[in-house]
């Protein structure tokens, strides 16, 4: 990315950083997320540990590796990968947001490297990158995905998660979810999701291969679970090709 670009898009910034204030209250405005943390993390773990074969056991995994999570939000990703053991560095766009993570981590006693900015606020290369949710809310996709891929160290793994534009997005993240007041008004713009086709060319186009496509599904009944369906939701594992 050349000196001074951002991929960040200042309206999707100011958004977020409204929402900072109960970010960690799991019936606030980022109730979903909480939901839908779990299920997130148990995809991290499972891809972690089959790329580079590690004990599921292992309570400290990421001992001696470096993570970054982009788009942390207020640390609900950042947390969970510095308890596994990670040297962790999380960034996001909106300052508020990542005060919220700098109170929240210290009242945990975990040492997280909390940036503001964008993925070129990263330095060096990282055996981990995240960004869970927000491929959709950058200004420049293509330039965001090559800027993740550009962070990772060799044998490293690029995790990503995203909705998928379909009908049942639609009908769920917006006609339901923002319409219900259970999602935040105005946090989705249907026109700017990826499908998975899309996004693994992306992928591709920036020097990485895709190591799996795995769907984030949701019922009444099941709440958020992994799976084959990839129409409401999905996860993408990726290193360089």
């Amino acid at each position: 990315m050349a000196p001074g670009q951002t991929t960040i898009d200042p309206r999707e910034a100011a958004h977020f950083g409204r929402l900072a204030a109960d970010w960690w209250d799991p019936d606030g405005s980022s109730a979903m997320l909480h939901r839908l943390n779990p299920v997130r993390l148990e995809y991290i773990r499972e891809q972690i540990d089959h790329r580079w074969q590690l004990d599921e056991h292992d309570l400290k995994p990421l001992r001696g590796r470096r993570a970054a999570d982009v788009g942390c939000g207020a640390g609900l990703l950042a947390e969970p990968l510095a308890r596994l053991g990670a040297a962790v560095t999380a960034v996001d766009a909106a300052g508020e947001t990542i005060a919220a993570a700098r109170r929240h981590a210290a009242g945990q006693g975990l040492e997280i490297d909390y940036r503001v900015g964008g993925v070129e606020a990263l330095d060096g290369r990282y055996d981990l990158v995240a960004s869970l949710e927000v491929v959709e809310h950058v200004a420049d996709v293509r330039a965001f995905v090559q800027a993740l891929a550009d962070a990772l160290a060799e044998g490293g793994l690029l995790i990503l998660s995203t909705p998928n534009r379909t009908w049942w997005s639609r009908l769920v993240m917006i006609g339901i979810g923002e319409g219900t007041g259970a999602i935040p008004r105005g946090t989705h713009d249907w026109n700017r999701f990826l499908t998975p086709d899309e996004l693994c060319a992306l992928l591709g186009d920036a020097g990485l291969e895709a190591l799996d496509v795995t769907g984030l599904g949701w019922s009444p009944a099941r709440g958020f679970a992994l799976g084959d369906d990839t129409s409401l939701d999905y996860l993408v594992t990726a290193r360089r090709a």
